[in-house]
């Protein structure tokens, strides 16, 4: 009942948890840089969590860049100011919502089927028994995940800002009579390689943090069938928080440099 124990508790709790989380990302990380890697491990995951994602994020950024150009549209309206909507449109979809919702949609798809998968593992023994086996879980499990995922999210990105600005594009087109190429023009002349590149760089730290997230719930899941459960929904909610706390970070080095 004392609330300062309370608040010490929770702190060194939240500190005791941090430290446990960066130091099992220095694991991966080494694991990662040193041989003996699993190059089979690498390919099966670049394809489930890259390929297998496409579909989705598409959808999700097809609709959201349909509904910012309606949005951008009704605002630049009220100051007369119609015609910059492709301009806006392609800078929020490429600097800000492509990265962010390609990796909150990973987040819920992969970051879930991570720790659901590791953490079934560590119930059933699995995880021991490649230590058994003289296999270093770290270079079989955590770094060809964590290596798939900093290196799809980026090429999810670029993929969802193609599909993002064409929403946009779709929805000027057929219901607010702009051109199509002097759309398409406007979008091409204003950004610049920087937009793109810091939208690439926000999205492989995005990636690794999802699979972080989901390697490190579910390899020290414990309880069984509901702590593979837990591990599931905190690695999603975790990563959930990670990326809109790594999104402000990087988006305020950014615009400052």
């Amino acid at each position: 009942m004392n609330p300062v124990r309370a608040i010490g508790r929770s702190t060194l709790g939240m500190l005791r948890t941090a430290g446990a989380v960066a130091v099992f990302a220095a694991r991966g990380v080494a694991a990662l840089l040193t041989p003996p890697w699993f190059f089979g491990q690498w390919g099966g995951q670049l394809l489930a969590i890259g390929f297998f994602s496409l579909p989705v994020v598409g959808l999700v950024v097809l609709f959201t860049g349909a509904a910012l150009a309606l949005n951008i549209y009704v605002g630049g309206g009220r100051f007369n100011a119609e015609q910059i909507m492709p301009q806006v449109v392609a800078l929020g979809i490429v600097r800000e919502l492509g990265p962010v919702l390609a990796a909150v949609m990973l987040a819920g798809r992969v970051s879930a089927a991570i720790a659901a998968e590791i953490g079934a593992m560590r119930a059933t023994e699995q995880i021991d028994a490649l230590q058994t086996l003289s296999t270093d879980p770290f270079r079989y499990l955590i770094a060809p995940r964590l290596l798939a995922a900093v290196i799809t999210l980026p090429l999810l990105t670029v993929v969802a800002d193609i599909i993002g600005v064409s929403g946009g594009w779709l929805v000027a087109t057929a219901t607010l009579n702009f051109s199509g190429a002097l759309y398409v023009q406007n979008t091409w002349n204003f950004l610049t390689s920087w937009d793109i590149v810091s939208g690439l760089i926000k999205a492989a730290v995005f990636g690794f943090l999802v699979a972080l997230m989901g390697c490190y719930h579910g390899f020290n899941a414990s309880g069984g069938a509901r702590g593979v459960g837990r591990a599931t929904t905190h690695a999603v909610v975790s990563a959930a928080i990670l990326i809109f706390a790594a999104d402000y970070i990087m988006t305020s080095f950014f615009t400052r440099s």
